[in-house]
């Protein structure tokens, strides 16, 4: 136990890495699925960061829309750091203009989601992913 509380060696790396990449993959397509209730979509339409763009409508689309890709990237582990980069811009639009970029409270959560895709970055996918496959078999 001793070991195991106050090592600085990580326990179980690739494979958490890989769990917590699929959960937050999951979170995702949660949300993004909201591209698929037109009710929801309007109801987005008319915040106010929406109501003066161009195409409010077009602009929430978009942005369900690359939650869902990116988060089903993300679930199955494929092209792990294009779906984390979608999901820096996406969610980091989301932190920074929507949310006026008060991080420290009220939009935590999609900052959340940036943080987490920079870790994906930088360690890869972990466990369980089809990059391992498809790397692996052409290197």
């Amino acid at each position: 136990m001793k070991r195991f509380l106050f090592s600085t060696d990580p326990i179980w790396l690739s494979k958490g890495i890989g769990l917590i990449r699929i959960i937050i993959g999951l979170f995702l397509i949660y949300h993004g699925s909201e591209v698929f209730d037109v009710d929801k979509i309007k109801e987005y339409t008319t915040w106010d960061s929406f109501k003066n763009s161009a195409s409010p409508a077009a602009m929430v689309y978009l942005g369900k829309g690359a939650e869902l890709v990116a988060g089903c990237l993300l679930a199955i582990g494929l092209l792990t750091r294009v779906a984390c980069i979608i999901i820096i811009g996406t969610l980091g639009y989301i932190s920074f203009f929507i949310g006026h970029g008060k991080i420290w409270y009220e939009d935590q959560y999609p900052f959340l989601f940036v943080l987490l895709a920079f870790i994906f970055i930088l360690t890869g996918p972990g466990s369980w992913s089809l990059d391992k496959l498809v790397y692996k078999n052409k290197a």
